[in-house]
């Protein structure tokens, strides 16, 4: 997102795709790397910074609802349910940090 701090833009992103709004910590908890599949047919590599946001407030109605299917769950249930192997590893090795 042009002239966003990539924090920002999580913040941004997670409201989008999960109708959760919060405060991103500004440093990235990790990175994972992924190939995404273009309506063209093309695939381009992709780097995804991964943020720690503080939720503050949660709809069910929000940009993307239509094309998501939201559940609250435990990290090793997230790790189990993603095919990404480095998100995983982020995952189970996520350790939360306090406010700041």
């Amino acid at each position: 997102m042009k002239k966003k701090k990539p924090h920002e833009a999580a913040e941004i992103e997670a409201w989008e795709e999960a109708g959760v709004r919060g405060v991103a910590r500004k440093k990235p908890v990790g990175r994972y790397t992924y190939l995404k599949w273009l309506e063209n047919g093309d695939v381009a590599p992709c780097v995804v910074e991964v943020f720690q946001i503080e939720v503050q407030d949660i709809t069910e109605d929000f940009k993307e609802s239509g094309q998501r299917r939201i559940a609250w769950v435990s990290l090793d249930e997230a790790a189990r349910r993603v095919r990404e192997v480095e998100l995983k590893t982020l995952l189970v090795n996520f350790k939360p940090k306090g406010k700041g």
